[in-house]
C-alpha cells in the first residue's frame, strides 16, 4: 500500500527538486488558469502548491476541476521550481510546486460554515465553538495548542530537574463546599451521596506531604462551578506545586526562574532581574486592585485630606461619611474632550461611582468647573501628588474605598488600552504578598479565610488571631503577569493544635470539621512537616502569551460564557434508566440547541 505522504507540507524546498514525493491535507484554495489547475494543499504544517496540467495527466486534471474547498486529497509527483515571477517569498515553500501525475479523493466535505482560508474573516464565536474542529484548521486555534504542549513539555521538564515528582491525585473527592459552588457526581453504590469534582488538589497535595514525597507537582483539571468571565472557565488546567521544609523565599526563586525559562523558551523573551513585590495594602491604595498591570504608571493617588477641607460638597461629604476621594493623571489628557469625559463617566457608573470629576493643567495650573471649590494651594498640592504638567488630565472619584478602587482600576486598564500606553511585547511580573488571613461574610455574619483554611497566619500576628482576627496578615503570595493573576500559594498550616484554632475562628462546628476535614484533622496528628505551594491556571498564563483577552482560544475544546458545549450539546437530558440507577428523580430543563 502507497505510504499517503513522504513530507509535511512546510518540508520542500529548492533542494528536493527532482523528487517524487506523495502528500496529503485539505485542499485550501483551487485556482483555474487557462487549462492549468492550481490547488493549495493545507496540512497543520503549512502550505505547498500543486499543479495539474491536462497535456501530463488528464484524468488528474478532471478530478481536480471537481476538488472543492476541505476536500481531504493524497497526490503524488515531482517537485518542480516555479517560474520566473511566480515566487511566493511570504511562503516557506515559495519557491517550488509540485506537478501532480496522480489524484486521490480521501473523503469530500460540505461546504463550510464560515471560510477556512481566510481567518481574517470576522465570524461569530458561538458558530466557531459548535464547529470547533473547522475553528482548529484555520490556524490561530491550532497555533495555541501547540504553544500550550511546549508549555507542558516545560513545566515536565523543569520540575522534574528539581526534584519535583509527578503525582495524579484523584478527580472523584469529597465536597467541602468553599468558596466555588462544587460540580457534583452521584453515587450509584451509595444512592444520595455525590463525589466532587476537585477545585483544586488542595488537600491532596497537603498529604503528600504528610506522606514524604517532599517535593510534588501535577498538571491537574479542576472544576468550578462559577460564573464565566473572559479569563475564567467551569474546566481549567493548573499546575500544582508542593514542597516540604521550604520558605516562600525559595519557592519563589524558583517560580521566578521557572517563568524566565519559559517565556524564553516558548516565546523567546528575556526576562532579567528579580520580579517586583508589593503588599497586598500596597496594590489596593496605588492600583485599586490586588492583580495590578504594571506595564504602565497611572497610579491611583488618595486626597481625603484635600477633599475634607475643600468647599466641594459632593467630595467633602463622602470623606466625612467614611468614604474615600482617589485621582489618577492622564499623561498628555488634556486632549481628552467633554464626550469622551462623559463616555468615562458612563464607564464607571456601573461600579457605582455616580460620577468624574476632572481637571486639566495648563500653563502651569489646574483648569475645570470645579477648581472654584479648593483654595491655590489646595490645587497646587492635587497637582504635586499627581506630578500634573502642562498638558495632563487629572480625573477624580468620591465613593466607598472599595468601589472608588475597583472603579479606577478598570477606568486605569482602559485608559491605557485606548491610549496605547503599553507595549505588545511588555511582560511585567509582581509578587503580591502579606494578604489578609480573613475577611468579613456578611451573609453568614462571621470570618471567612481570603485564600483557604489551611493557610498559615503570619508569625508576627498570631497573638491577634483571638483579640483582632481581621488585622491577622496571612503566609500568602499571588503571582501576577500583565494584570491577571496567574497564580497563588501560601506556606500552609501544620500545626493540628492551630489548625483547630483556625476552624474554631471561623465557628465551624465540631460535626462541621469531622464531616469535612475530619480525615484531613487526624493526619495532621502524624508528624506533618512544614510545608508549602503555589498552583498556577496554565490556561491563562497561556492567553497571556499567545495574545489573546479570551480565554477560550487556548482550549481545545471551551465552553461557552453560559458553561455550555455548542458542539456537543450538552449539559443535556439523560436516559431515565441512568437516573433510576442513582435514585434520582429530576425536573429537566429544555435547552434549545441553535441548529
Amino acid at each position: 500500500m502507497q505510504n499517503l505522504r513522504s513530507h509535511y507540507l512546510q518540508e520542500l524546498n529548492k533542494s528536493h527538486i527532482g523528487q517524487k514525493v506523495n502528500l496529503s491535507g485539505w485542499v485550501h484554495r483551487r485556482r483555474d488558469h487557462g487549462g492549468l489547475i492550481f490547488i493549495d494543499l493545507r496540512d497543520r504544517f503549512g502550505l505547498t502548491q500543486l499543479v495539474f496540467d491536462p497535456e501530463k495527466n488528464e484524468a488528474a486534471h478532471t478530478l481536480a476541476s471537481s476538488l472543492r474547498s476541505e476536500w481531504v486529497i493524497q497526490i503524488s509527483g515531482e517537485v518542480i521550481p516555479r517560474k520566473e515571477g511566480m515566487i511566493n517569498p511570504n511562503l516557506k515553500t515559495g519557491e517550488i510546486e509540485i506537478d501532480v501525475e496522480s489524484l486521490n479523493v480521501l473523503s469530500a466535505s460540505k461546504t463550510p460554515p464560515f471560510s477556512i482560508c481566510d481567518e481574517t474573516t470576522t465570524t461569530n464565536e458561538d458558530l466557531r465553538l459548535r464547529y470547533r474542529y473547522l475553528d482548529m484548521r484555520r490556524g490561530k486555534i491550532t497555533d495555541n495548542l501547540v504553544l500550550r504542549h511546549k508549555v507542558m513539555q516545560k513545566i515536565r521538564n523543569f520540575f522534574s530537574d528539581e526534584n519535583f515528582i509527578e503525582v495524579t491525585t484523584p478527580v472523584l473527592g469529597k465536597s467541602t463546599p468553599e468558596g466555588a459552588r462544587d460540580y457534583l457526581v452521584p453515587s450509584r453504590v451509595y444512592p444520595g451521596n455525590f463525589f466532587a469534582l476537585p477545585q483544586s488538589p488542595q488537600i491532596f497535595k497537603q498529604l503528600l506531604m504528610l506522606g514524604g514525597l517532599d517535593r510534588y507537582f501535577q498538571i491537574a483539571q479542576c472544576f468550578r462551578d462559577e460564573d464565566i468571565r473572559s479569563d475564567r472557565q467551569p474546566e481549567f488546567t493548573q499546575l500544582d506545586l508542593e514542597m516540604s521544609f521550604g520558605n516562600p523565599e525559595y519557592l519563589q526563586g524558583l517560580i521566578e526562574k521557572f517563568l524566565k525559562e519559559l517565556l524564553k523558551e516558548t516565546i523567546n523573551v528575556s526576562i532579567s532581574g528579580s520580579f517586583k513585590r508589593l503588599s497586598y495594602k500596597d496594590c489596593l491604595e496605588r492600583y485599586g486592585s490586588d492583580k495590578p498591570d504594571l506595564r504602565f504608571d497611572m497610579q491611583l493617588v488618595r486626597i481625603d485630606d484635600i477633599a475634607k477641607d475643600s468647599n466641594f460638597t459632593v467630595f467633602k461629604e463622602k470623606v466625612e461619611n467614611g468614604g474615600c476621594v482617589k485621582a489618577i493623571c492622564v499623561k498628555g489628557g488634556s486632549d481628552i474632550s467633554r464626550k469622551e469625559i462623559d463616555r468615562y463617566t458612563a464607564f464607571v457608573a456601573p461600579f457605582g461611582v455616580k460620577g468624574l470629576g476632572y481637571m486639566k493643567m495648563t500653563d502651569g495650573k489646574l483648569t475645570s468647573t470645579i477648581t472654584k471649590f479648593f483654595s491655590e494651594e489646595q490645587l497646587l498640592e492635587i497637582a504635586k501628588r499627581n506630578n500634573a504638567q502642562d498638558g495632563d488630565l487629572i480625573f477624580f472619584a468620591a465613593a466607598e474605598e472599595k468601589v472608588v478602587n475597583q472603579a479606577l482600576d478598570h477606568l486605569r486598564r482602559l485608559l491605557a488600552k485606548e491610549r496605547n500606553l503599553i507595549k505588545e511585547d511588555q511582560y511585567e511580573f509582581l509578587w503580591v504578598t502579606d494578604f489578609p488571613l480573613f475577611e468579613w461574610d456578611f451573609e453568614t455574619n462571621r470570618p471567612c479565610a481570603v485564600h483557604h483554611l489551611f493557610t498559615a497566619p503570619h508569625p508576627d500576628d498570631t497573638s491577634k488571631l483571638e483579640s483582632n482576627p481581621l488585622e491577622v496578615r496571612s503566609v500568602a503570595y499571588d503571582i501576577v503577569l500583565n494584570g491577571y493573576e496567574i497564580g497563588g500559594g501560601s506556606q500552609r498550616i501544620h500545626n493540628q493544635e492551630l489548625q483547630e484554632k483556625i476552624f474554631n475562628l471561623l465557628k465551624l462546628s465540631k460535626d462541621d470539621i469531622e464531616n469535612r476535614f475530619g480525615f484531613f484533622n487526624e493526619a495532621l496528628k502524624y508528624g506533618c512537616p512544614p510545608h508549602l505551594g503555589i498552583a498556577f491556571g496554565i490556561d491563562r498564563i497561556i492567553m497571556i502569551l499567545a495574545k489573546t483577552e479570551n480565554i477560550r482560544d487556548v482550549i481545545a475544546f471551551p465552553k461557552t460564557q453560559k458553561a455550555s458545549d455548542l458542539m456537543m450539546h450538552c449539559p443535556s437530558n439523560v436516559d431515565p434508566s441512568q437516573l433510576k440507577d442513582l435514585d434520582i428523580t429530576t425536573s429537566p430543563t429544555e435547552i434549545h440547541w441553535n441548529t
